[in-house]
């Protein structure tokens, strides 16, 4: 059973709706990112408005690394962008992950998985021509397992 629903492609298993996908152009605030962060843990930069050109992700956990009182600034070489503070960012793509782990329409499950578990994300982005046209999330691959299961054991 399990060896069927690895087979499975991205484009089957992804959540379709881009309009619904936490989505910010580069150059958006901050506060629209904390804004989108209250209710979505994770929001996918894009390009610019209009267009869906993934560039970078801002998670909860990046924002925890920033908020951190106890991070220090380095002194040597670039900043990291965990040692500094809230209020030195202007814009998205300056807190934000760049170039984030992805996976294609055609990829199988099983290769969307093993992304997952190798880079340690809970999410990733189904990218077609470099644009965002959908995500897969651990708790989508779960709710779909399972669906899989009871179908499986239905025939």
């Amino acid at each position: 059973m399990i060896p069927e629903f690895y087979e499975i492609p991205a484009k089957d298993i992804m959540d379709k709706g881009v309009w619904d996908l936490p989505l910010l152009e580069k150059d958006a605030s901050i506060d629209r990112v904390l804004s989108i962060l209250t209710v979505d843990d994770h929001v996918w930069i894009v390009e610019s408005k209009g267009c869906r050109k993934l560039v970078g992700i801002i998670t909860e956990h990046d924002i925890l690394n920033i908020f951190s009182p106890t991070k220090k600034v380095s002194y040597f070489g670039l900043p990291d962008k965990r040692s500094l503070h809230y209020e030195t960012f202007e814009k998205a793509e300056q807190i934000m992950s760049g170039n984030p782990v992805r996976c294609e329409p055609d990829e199988d499950v099983e290769d969307a998985l093993n992304k997952m578990v190798r880079h340690r994300i809970r999410r990733i982005p189904v990218v077609k021509n470099d644009e965002i046209i959908g995500e897969i999330t651990l708790h989508q691959l779960i709710g779909k397992f399972c669906a899989f299961i009871k179908t499986s054991t239905q025939k």
